[in-house]
């Protein structure tokens, strides 16, 4: 039963009384709240520049808007290096042109506008003495006003080169005082590479402490990557049987732009398309998709952790993951803005698409593709996940209804901006699930006919998109403001992601981009495919095998070439007949070993090269004799074993997983023993050596499968090498002149035992080393690769589409243009 309500005017007099003491307290305590919350300085470095003026100011606007009236009072100061008039002139412009979103009213926006404009000044900052009386300034207004002081946040918006003066500069003479906090935010680029990441974080972690440092990635403000975690966690009980290998295709993270570099080719030559874009946009949000969904995803730390894990799990990039291009007019721009010579051809890509995968239980096996470039057909961004449609429908398709038929495509895409939607989206097939997202902020997109997305019209999906929408900056800049650590780059993801993309930076360093004409005239030219973990473009690149005026001749107007190399057989093509020829070979030969011998013995060289010849074993040829198979390895790298760099790692990752190899006939090299790395007291060229002998009828391989550097060398047997090139030792340790320095080898007189070698030289860069050494002799201290001659039977081939003859060495060239120009073709 309720009580009855008080009786104004004397029967509950004291009910009055104690609701009135109750309101005052619970005002006081308001008051003392918002006293308490203090004040907050915020100062932008670089205020005058170009991202400070499209959107650091609006950011720091919008701050002021959504933050005023609760608790706190601000001061905004714009720094840079500009005289003080002509700064104060720039940041009155800028602050002019501020807007307010568009449910704030005209007259309400011009006062907080006029309010935001006092709080703002311009101030002259270069030296220590400058930051000194910066911070005089900060501690004068709050003594006068009364306030406490909450913290300071400076935003960088400086080039990384003067990071270290300025953090040099506000921790000697700048930092708040006992109980308030400091932020500073960083603006990519984080470094070039690895090392200059790690020396860049270094440098900046003897001046502040990791939590005090807000890297941004604007990407991780747009509204549908910050919804990525949010989607996933609301929508747990449907994604968690569907979220893993066995039930998603691939996974597709696109950034596509219009625009070309020019005017920024300064920057562009130095970072990218994969620096620019990959390294970081693309990368974090690859994590937000593959991370593991921690329990509590409002924690920080938690999904921070769970980021660095699924960096740890990103597989290693090999040369053949990535594909490049380079818009037509790009080399013209470099040479006008950077005076370069009339000869000069840049190698800067302006367009890449990477193949990436992931090494754990819930992403084994699956492609995620990561691309991104200049002078496209749109602008647009997006995540698509694609799930597998493993269902049949009996009925036509026309009866086929969108929220019940299993046969249609099921996927999941967060669109990121523009396109043909124009704006942020999640978009969710309606034959999956309805998915639940937050109805304050996000609302379902209205009906738009005739609109077409992703093979799909818009009708067969739950399309939702944002209730207001928020430039990425302004998310950050609120997320700054609350110390939400998560939507930044913490040191350890930083550098976790240089790791992954620093050798395959290294790798394509040389490589010529295929060039685009841009816009849509790109045609079909830069669609790609995968297979395995190779990834190469759909269209064969036109080139001409004898310049001269017409048509560029087709790979298909070409068969596989022979000719004679060192006195040895030439076999040239086009790279995709040459490791069909070379996977035919070897089949042949393993076939007939076995017939004769019971077994065969294949020895391998690691690198890049043999890896789509790896593939083509593993995906075409289903006949080989892989249980009657014993893989021995060439070379190694004094790794450990499941290191990247290591061959046998690449052996494994691209051929020993797909195939039924008994464990028993694989034969790694033994690089690491008693926890030591090739060590001589360990003896382990010694052991390998005896493993043949026991294994190997003679020690004469079937099979030797080479390469060649571009300094002569083959295996790990290097020009000048002291051991390896002769004597009786079957396996050496020997040192590379590039890191990992120290290696295990085959010898040359044990290569030269074998029945067949084939020594596969893949690249445009290896066409001066193949002229050379056509030239040389039997020159093995200067050119190892010279020394390599079979001891038994002739080095012919008998035919183009037979097996190799016993004891011959085939020289197999990228094509004809590539390895010997002196061939005649035309």
């Amino acid at each position: 039963m309720h009580s009855p309500l008080p009786v104004l005017g004397g029967r509950r007099p004291g009910w009055w009384k104690m609701l009135a003491v109750a309101m005052y307290m619970a005002l006081l305590a308001c008051l003392q709240a918002q006293e308490l919350q203090g004040h907050v300085s915020i100062i932008l470095l670089g205020a005058t520049g170009d991202l400070a003026k499209k959107y650091l100011w609006q950011g720091l606007f919008q701050l002021y808007l959504d933050e005023v009236g609760k608790g706190y009072s601000f001061s905004f100061h714009g720094a840079a290096l500009t005289s003080t008039k002509q700064g104060q002139e720039f940041i009155a412009k800028v602050l002019e042109s501020l807007s307010c979103p568009e449910d704030v009213a005209p007259g309400r926006c011009a006062e907080l506008r006029g309010q935001f404009q006092q709080l703002s000044q311009y101030r002259h900052l270069r030296t220590s003495e400058d930051y000194m009386a910066l911070s005089k300034d900060i501690e004068a207004q709050l003594q006068h006003r009364g306030l406490r002081e909450a913290g300071r946040i400076f935003y960088f918006s400086v080039p990384p080169f003067a990071y270290a003066d300025i953090a040099r500069n506000i921790n000697s003479s700048c930092r708040p005082g006992p109980g308030a906090w400091l932020r500073v935010v960083l603006e990519k680029p984080f470094g070039h590479d690895h090392l200059s990441a790690q020396q860049l974080a270094t440098e900046l972690g003897s001046f502040f402490q990791e939590k005090e440092m807000y890297r941004v990635d604007h990407y991780l403000g747009k509204q549908a990557v910050a919804q990525i975690l949010p989607f996933r966690d609301q929508n747990r009980k449907a994604l968690d049987g569907l979220w893993n290998r066995h039930h998603v295709e691939r996974v597709e993270i696109i950034m596509k732009e219009t625009v070309d570099a020019e005017g920024r080719t300064s920057f562009y030559e130095e970072y990218g398309v994969i620096r620019d874009v990959l390294q970081n946009h693309l990368t974090e949000v690859l994590t937000l998709v593959a991370m593991e969904l921690p329990h509590d995803v409002s924690s920080s730390e938690a999904v921070l952790r769970h980021k660095l894990q699924a960096f740890r799990a990103l597989r290693g990039l090999q040369k053949g993951s990535a594909v490049l291009g380079q818009y037509q007019a790009y080399s013209e721009q470099v040479r006008r803005e950077q005076r370069k010579p009339d000869g000069f051809h840049s190698l800067t890509p302006t367009f890449a698409g990477i193949l990436v995968h992931m090494d754990n239980l819930r992403w084994e096996g699956i492609p995620f593709l990561l691309m991104s470039g200049k002078a496209l057909d749109e602008r647009v961004g997006y995540v698509r996940i694609l799930f597998r449609n493993q269902a049949y429908c009996a009925q036509n398709e026309k009866r086929w209804v969108a929220d019940q038929s299993q046969c249609l495509p099921r996927q999941i895409i967060f669109y990121i901006g523009h396109g043909e939607l124009g704006s942020p989206a999640v978009l969710v097939s309606q034959n999956l699930f309805r998915p639940s997202l937050p109805s304050k902020s996000w609302k379902e997109v209205e009906g738009r006919p005739g609109l077409h997305l992703f093979g799909r019209p818009l009708s067969d999906y739950y399309a939702y998109s944002p209730v207001r929408e928020q430039d990425a900056y302004s998310v950050l800049i609120s997320h700054i403001f609350h110390g939400r650590k998560d939507s930044f780059i913490t040191t350890e993801n930083l550098l976790a992601s240089w790791v992954f993309w620093t050798p395959l930076l290294d790798s394509l360093a040389h490589e010529v981009p295929r060039l685009y004409p841009g816009g849509t005239e790109n045609g079909h030219l830069l669609d790609f495919e995968f297979s395995g973990t190779q990834l190469r473009f759909s269209q064969q690149q036109l080139e001409q095998l004898v310049p001269g005026p017409g048509s560029a001749p087709k790979p298909s107007d070409f068969q596989v070439l022979q000719a004679k190399y060192r006195e040895s057989p030439l076999i040239s093509a086009w790279p995709e007949e040459l490791i069909a020829k070379l996977a035919e070979d070897i089949e042949a030969t393993a076939v007939r070993a076995v017939q004769r011998f019971g077994e065969f013995h294949l020895a391998l060289s690691g690198g890049s090269s043999p890896v789509p010849l790896f593939e083509q074993l593993a995906t075409r040829h289903y006949g080989f004799p892989w249980a009657h198979t014993h893989l021995w390895l060439v070379d190694e790298r004094c790794v450990p074993l499941r290191d990247p760099e290591s061959n046998f790692q690449g052996l494994q990752a691209h051929l020993l997983q797909h195939v039924r190899v008994p464990h028993y006939n694989v034969h790694p090299m033994p690089v690491h023993l008693h926890q030591r790395l090739c060590a001589e007291e360990d003896r382990g060229a010694q052991m390998y050596a005896s493993e043949i002998s026991a294994l190997v009828t003679n020690s004469s391989f079937d099979l030797v499968l080479l390469g060649m550097g571009m300094d002569g060398h083959t295996a790990s047997l290097f020009p000048q090498s002291p051991a390896g090139l002769e004597g009786t030792q079957l396996v050496v340790l020997t040192r590379s002149p590039s890191k990992p320095h120290e290696r295990m080898s085959l010898s040359l007189p044990l290569i030269n035992r074998a029945r067949k070698v084939a020594v596969l030289v893949m690249g445009r860069m290896k066409r001066e080393i193949t002229m050379l050494v056509s030239r040389v002799g039997h020159e093995p201290k200067k050119w190892p690769i010279s020394g390599v001659l079979p001891s038994s039977g002739q080095l012919v081939w008998k035919d183009p589409v037979k097996s190799f003859c016993d004891g011959d060495t085939s020289f197999v060239g990228r094509a004809v243009m590539e390895v010997v120009q002196t061939i005649q073709v035309l």
